[in-house]
Order: structure tokens, then C-alpha cells, then sequence
């Protein structure tokens, strides 16, 4: 009879162990799952310029694309127009050469 309280007595404290344990778990994972996720590395500034230059690479294509294909637009517009992209072209690709 002596023996069987001893059985009973270790078997309650393992039943309150093992939900110590579980509660102690789950809220570990509660915690861990609420961190943020680290934060994305910053470009480096000539990945940043070079973006930036393919960018303006983009632009400069698909204006002078537009003024090329213009329907209504006679040579000599088009030449105007050409030729004042390029001073803009030219002065941005500066701006940018200037800030490496």
C-alpha cells in the first residue's frame, strides 16, 4: 500500500513536470515567433549609382523611342526634340558622375 502512494506521488509530480515543460515550451515559441525578421542589407552606393544609371539608361531609350516613332512629328521636330534629350541626358548622367 506504501508503495503504491510513492508510485502515485512520482507520477503526479512527472504529470506537473510535463506540463511545466510544454507551457514553458509554448511559450518559448510564442516569444521566438513574434521577432522581427532581420532587416534586408542596404545597397552599397556604387550598386546604388549603377541602378540608377540603368535607370536613366531606360528612360533616355524608351523617350527617344517615342519621339522616333512619332507619327504626326516632321524630321526636323524629331531632330529637336532629339537633340534636347540629349542635353538632359548629358546633364543627369553629370549630376550622377558627381555624386560618386
Amino acid at each position: 500500500m506504501n508503495c503504491f502512494k510513492i508510485i502515485q506521488k512520482k507520477i503526479k509530480r512527472m504529470k506537473k513536470l510535463l506540463i511545466s515543460t510544454v507551457l514553458l515550451f509554448g511559450l518559448s515559441l510564442n516569444v521566438y515567433g513574434q521577432k522581427r525578421p532581420p532587416a534586408p542589407p542596404h545597397p552599397s552606393k556604387t550598386q546604388l549609382t549603377n541602378s540608377k544609371s540603368r535607370e536613366l539608361q531606360k528612360r533616355y531609350n524608351s523617350e527617344k523611342k517615342m519621339i522616333m516613332n512619332h507619327p504626326v512629328a516632321t524630321k526636323k521636330m524629331k531632330q529637336q526634340q532629339l537633340k534636347a534629350l540629349n542635353i538632359r541626358y548629358q546633364n543627369e548622367r553629370k549630376l550622377l558622375n558627381s555624386t560618386r
